[in-house]
């Protein structure tokens, strides 16, 4: 089909499940040909000695992960849309997700990729051995590519040995500026959570409304921690010191989840947080910046600074640990007076994660929506460098044209 779209110079749109939240699965110009993945859902191999397992593209990651998990192995990556969303949209994509601060992002586990370039050729790049610099990185290259350079349809994907114990606990602070401090703290004392997300009072609010999960809606900000491993005692030390540390920070209280169903709880309040924020405004425009985690309190009040000026609110939730933010500017875009002051709260907002040498998207990739600000964000040397990839590549420019470069 590829070779048939190159014959005839038709662009060319790899789709998975089409959970993206930067559009990069959008087809651009119209009359492009879209390629839906999905049905390439086979779990190919799953290499217990070697723990690897070889995927097509269109398996659902959830999927993926509970039948590694069968047999005691675990593959880190989760994604909010991790009940949706595919193996090949997140490796286009680099997915990340909460577990990223102590496991990783998605490219952290590629070994290795088929890829089907722009003139219908097969590349296979990487494989099972652990260590490998013989040659260029290919697989990195069309790893966080947004199916510009080639369409992914298998991937090698490493494995971990399954946690056996974990700890979770939610600390409410009544200062969001507290909260964000004491991601560092724990940090700076040796623990690293598999998980430390931030949610602000916005979004426990309209999460408790449309959940009712007995969240308390007085405090400005929670922070969600939970502690794992293969040793028992260390997980319960390691969540106890982290209970300590948000106490000292100016925690009002600290819960630590002491059933299953209570530690559901919680991970359903953190991944109900997108759908809830509709009870708030008929749209939201989702971001994610990094920023170094030392700037994570300057950053947040920043933002509350731009909601203010622009009075619109701004929710702000995310991987705190590893500096992932996510500002979501509710709006109603019926209002033409909204949408027009969504654009310019967006862009003070990629300049603030700028500023403190962050950038502009940590796992949701940049698609249409931050193609304007990839120059500011990069730098003309390496933006140059990056189309003379894709020109190499794809010379026709028949793969997802539009995404990513600007125009």
């Amino acid at each position: 089909m590829v070779k048939l779209a190159a014959a005839e110079r038709l662009p060319v749109v790899a789709r998975g499940m089409g959970s993206g939240l930067a559009a990069g699965s959008i087809p651009m110009p119209e009359g492009s040909l879209v390629i839906s993945l999905t049905r390439m859902n086979r779990i190919l191999e799953i290499d217990t000695q070697n723990a690897t397992v070889l995927t097509e593209a269109g398996v659902i990651t959830a999927t993926l992960q509970a039948e590694v998990e069968k047999i005691g192995l675990f593959y880190p990556p989760d994604p909010s849309s991790i009940k949706h969303s595919t193996i090949g949209g997140n490796i286009a994509c680099n997915a990340g997700g909460p577990r990223c601060l102590k496991y990783g992002v998605t490219g952290d586990y590629v070994l290795g990729l088929t890829v089907v370039l722009a003139d219908g050729s097969i590349l296979k790049t990487g494989g099972k051995p652990i260590k490998d610099v013989t040659g260029y990185d290919l697989k990195g290259l069309f790893t966080g590519s947004e199916g510009t350079l080639g369409l992914i349809t298998e991937a090698l994907l490493r494995l971990v040995a399954k946690p056996q114990f974990a700890r979770t606990a939610l600390a409410e602070f009544d200062s969001l500026a507290d909260a964000s401090k004491t991601v560092n703290a724990i940090l700076s004392a040796g623990i690293v959570p598999a998980t430390l997300e931030l949610m602000d009072q916005t979004a426990i609010v309209c999460i408790e409304e449309a959940m009712k999960l007995g969240l308390n809606t007085d405090v400005e900000a929670t922070l969600l921690i939970e502690t794992d491993g293969s040793d028992e005692q260390t997980v319960l030390q390691e969540a106890a010191t982290a209970a300590q540390i948000c106490e000292q920070q100016g925690a009002r209280s600290v819960k630590v989840a002491q059933t299953p169903g209570e530690r559901n709880n919680l991970w359903k309040a953190r991944r109900s947080i997108s759908p809830a924020l509709a009870r708030k405004a008929p749209n939201k425009l989702g971001e994610d910046i990094t920023v170094p985690r030392s700037a994570i309190p300057e950053v947040v009040q920043r933002i509350r600074e731009i909601s203010e000026n622009y009075g619109l609110p701004i929710v702000i939730f995310g991987h705190a640990g590893d500096g992932n933010l996510h500002p979501n500017v509710l709006f109603d875009k019926r209002d033409p007076e909204q949408w027009a002051k969504v654009e310019k709260m967006v862009a003070e907002i990629f300049a603030v994660s700028l500023a403190v040498g962050g950038t502009l998207s940590g796992e949701h990739g940049v698609g249409l929506l931050k193609r304007p600000y990839l120059e500011q964000a990069l730098g003309p040397v390496s933006l140059q460098l990056q189309k003379q990839i894709k020109q190499a590549l794809d010379p026709l420019n028949i793969l997802n044209p539009g995404k990513m470069f600007p125009v």
